[in-house]
């Protein structure tokens, strides 16, 4: 039986990368950094999982490196970058520049009125769900959520299946009872490592990612109600 579903953020909730991308380059530019990430370049990025993770990846493949900004050491600079980036991500989202996917919050409302518990399971930060949420149903969105799992709670990034192992352990839910959405790869892998049963909703970000073993592949969560999800569960367990 269904009893849970659990979502991604970034990319799976809502279209957030471009405000990611345009959040990035503007720390960079605020240390006086001359780094710029164009499109191609953070689309190969986002192989990596978090935000930090992200920055050290891309610095570690520079020839010349760069001074520490703060003459502390690398780590100490990524996460002054991070800080500046996560403040301007934010603005972002109050200035209405992130979107929800079609879909998606209907299918909380529903999901929640059907009797399902909901969860989240994201390798962000809690200021940066905190952020669209809020924007997105308001000041009490974490009523809607039995589990919240991030990035602070769960410190190795997706692949690894910490984040939904957690969310399990915390839900009491065995994974065959659940579903997780998510919109990448790396997403796909954590959930499946898991024993989750997974939805996907590819991005124009993760489009090309190899997405096999998903239960679906959707181009968005439009349309998409309790009754299908549970059609599509339940023949999970028929075919095993």
């Amino acid at each position: 039986m269904l009893k849970a579903l659990i979502f991604d953020v970034d990319g799976t909730l809502a279209d957030t990368e471009m405000a990611h991308l345009a959040a990035f380059n503007r720390a960079f530019s605020e240390v006086g950094l001359d780094w710029h990430w164009d499109v191609p370049l953070y689309t190969r990025l986002l192989a990596v999982s978090g935000g930090k993770e992200r920055i050290k990846a891309f610095w570690q493949t520079l020839e010349t490196q760069p001074k520490d900004i703060t003459g502390a050491g690398m780590q100490e600079t990524i996460d002054h970058l991070h800080e500046i980036k996560t403040a301007a991500y934010e603005q972002a989202v109050q200035d209405g520049s992130v979107h929800m996917r079609p879909g998606v919050l209907a299918l909380l409302s529903a999901a929640s009125a059907a009797g399902l518990n909901l969860a989240i399971a994201t390798t962000t930060s809690p200021v940066n769900i905190a952020a669209l949420l809020r924007q997105a149903i308001g000041p009490d969105w974490m009523q809607n959520f039995s589990v919240i799992e991030d990035a602070s709670t769960a410190p190795r990034k997706k692949p690894d299946p910490m984040v939904y192992q957690q969310t399990l352990s915390r839900l009491g839910l065995a994974p065959e009872h659940c579903l997780a959405f998510e919109d990448s790869e790396n997403g796909l892998r954590a959930a499946m490592a898991a024993g989750l049963p997974t939805v996907i909703t590819p991005n124009d970000f993760t489009a090309e990612h190899d997405f096999s073993g998903a239960l679906r592949i959707l181009p968005n969560l439009q349309g998409v109600g309790v009754a299908q999800l549970r059609e599509w569960h339940s023949s999970i367990k028929v075919s095993a």
